[in-house]
């Protein structure tokens, strides 16, 4: 019998998925290149979740969002049909997002001087072109995502004004 210390059983089963670099996520992605999670997580809100009032705004249950966060850790299977609800899983991805180690969006540009809309729009597409592969995928699909999102916002009252204060803080961190 060897003296070497296994790694707590416990400890090695949590952060499997979140405040894990999207790099490490994307190793095995099937679609677009993005984390299973997140591809599962938005599949859910499109078909539950475009039609709902305040999506993203309104909280879910602390006690859902942590048993479906501790499931996808585990690396456990998870039906969002039978076991989520839509607030709580756009909640869940907004925490995925907030957690992870590096923000999607982890270049940063001067807005102090006021420059036209082609110029801006350019510049914006130059930062997105350096971003790494995993985190421009991710990018172009949350914000597909939530551009379909918002074409119910006479519904859902969440227009891109609405979705970018809600998203921006954990894509531009």
């Amino acid at each position: 019998m060897t003296s070497k210390v296994s790694p707590d059983p416990q400890f090695s089963r949590e952060r499997r998925t979140f405040g894990v670099p999207l790099e490490v996520l994307t190793k095995n992605a099937t679609q677009c290149g993005v984390p299973f999670l997140v591809t599962q997580m938005v599949e859910y809100l499109e078909v539950f979740g475009l039609q709902r009032v305040g999506i993203f705004r309104i909280s879910g249950s602390v006690n859902k969002i942590k048993e479906l966060k501790q499931k996808y850790n585990q690396g456990e299977k998870v039906d969002l049909i039978n076991h989520g609800d839509v607030d709580s899983v756009a909640s869940l991805l907004k925490l995925f997002l907030n957690e992870l180690n590096i923000s999607v969006i982890i270049s940063f540009f001067n807005t102090e001087h006021r420059i036209d809309t082609t110029e801006c729009i350019k510049n914006l597409r130059q930062l997105i072109s350096c971003l790494p592969k995993a985190h421009q995928n991710l990018l172009q699909f949350l914000s597909a995502f939530l551009l379909k999102v918002a074409t119910y916002s006479a519904v859902n009252c969440m227009t891109l004004e609405n979705l970018a204060i809600v998203f921006g803080p954990a894509l531009f961190k």
